[in-house]
Parts: C-alpha cells; sequence; structure tokens
C-alpha cells in the first residue's frame, strides 16, 4: 500500500478529529452503519475514530453494535424487498440458480469464517445472504462472531495505521483473529446446529 496514501488517511484522521470534537463518535458510528449498506466507505477509517474518541473497550462494543446494525439492514433489504424479483428474474438462469443453492446451504463455520476477513467486502455478503434462504437466525449469530473480531482488528490497525499496515505481522492478527472466530462458530453451531438444511 502506498505509503503517501496512508500518511493522507492518518492527516485526514487528525483533522477530523481536531474539528468534530464531541460529534465524532456519533458521526463515525452513524457511518459504520451505513458501511454496511453502502459499499464503498472505509469501514477501518470510522472504527479508528471511535478507538480513538471512545477508547478500545467502548471503541469496540459501539463500532461492533453498529456494523451488525448495517449489515442486519441491508440484509432486511435484500430479503424483503428484492429476493422476490429476484428469484422470478433467474427462473431460467441454471448457473444463478446453482450458485444460489451453495450460498444457501453455505456451511455455519465458512459464512463466520468468510465474514471474518477485515478485507471482505460487506455489502456483497449482506447482500448475498439476504437474497438467499439463509435463516436470519444463523446469518445474525455470523454476524455476531464474525463482526467482532473484524472490528477488533482495524481498531488495532487503525490506531497504528501507518506502522501495522506495513508490517507483516498486521497480517498474523488477521490469520489469529480469523481462527478464533472460526473456533467459536464451531463451538455456537454444536448448539443450535445451523448447518441443518434449509
Amino acid at each position: 500500500m502506498n505509503m503517501n496514501f496512508l500518511e493522507g488517511i492518518n492527516l485526514w484522521l487528525n483533522n477530523f478529529l481536531l474539528h468534530a470534537g464531541i460529534w465524532a463518535p456519533v458521526l463515525s458510528s452513524l457511518f459504520v452503519i451505513l458501511e454496511g449498506v453502502f459499499a464503498f466507505l472505509p469501514l477501518f477509517v470510522f472504527v479508528t475514530i471511535n478507538f480513538m474518541t471512545l477508547g478500545p473497550f467502548f471503541g469496540t462494543i459501539i463500532s461492533w453494535i453498529c456494523t451488525v446494525i448495517g449489515c442486519m439492514l441491508t440484509f432486511f433489504l435484500f430479503r424483503k424487498g428484492v429476493r422476490e424479483i429476484f428469484y422470478r428474474f433467474i427462473d431460467d438462469k441454471e448457473q444463478i440458480k446453482k450458485f444460489m443453492k451453495i450460498v444457501d446451504n453455505i456451511k455455519f463455520s465458512h459464512l463466520v469464517l468468510l465474514m471474518a476477513i477485515p478485507f471482505t467486502p460487506s455489502f456483497f455478503v449482506n447482500l448475498g445472504a439476504g437474497l438467499s434462504k439463509i435463516k436470519i437466525k444463523k446469518f445474525f449469530y455470523a454476524l455476531l462472531i464474525s463482526k467482532l473480531f473484524t472490528i477488533i482488528f482495524w481498531g488495532c490497525v487503525g490506531t497504528t495505521l501507518i506502522q501495522s499496515l506495513t508490517n507483516p505481522l498486521a497480517f498474523l492478527k488477521v490469520l489469529l483473529l480469523v481462527v478464533i472466530a472460526y473456533l467459536i462458530s464451531l463451538v455456537v453451531n454444536k448448539k443450535f446446529k445451523f448447518d441443518e438444511r434449509v
């Protein structure tokens, strides 16, 4: 990643925090919610603001809650508003129907893994899940587990932005957090049996 780009983001963050004052965590939390709906918004920037203004603990909790809300909004938008039209459109498209069947029956642990990777675009996962027949409870629990680790990662990276993204240890953090999310998903799946076919 280009150092000038990283330094530009770092400067923008400092200016935003300086001028926004008490509104910084309010605005950033709103943008964390909107990131689940609008794919182009940079989640790590707004999580970083929450960590810097609210501290690591409350920054994590607030960002976690907000990103789950944003993802669920997108999920319901496509589940309730678009899915019926979508299935009418793909009625004669076998390849898309086969792909959607795979999405319908994705294992809970695989769903958690996919969403726990910080670089996975939330919007497209939310869209796919909303159009699929994945149970709401299964998607919600996958979100709760995966997004906690995504938020922790971006908060830790964001507060030391330039150093972290140019340091190989940042990617080891990703691997460790994804593995932990996967192990938790196995325990949760054993209790709720999400992998029963829809």
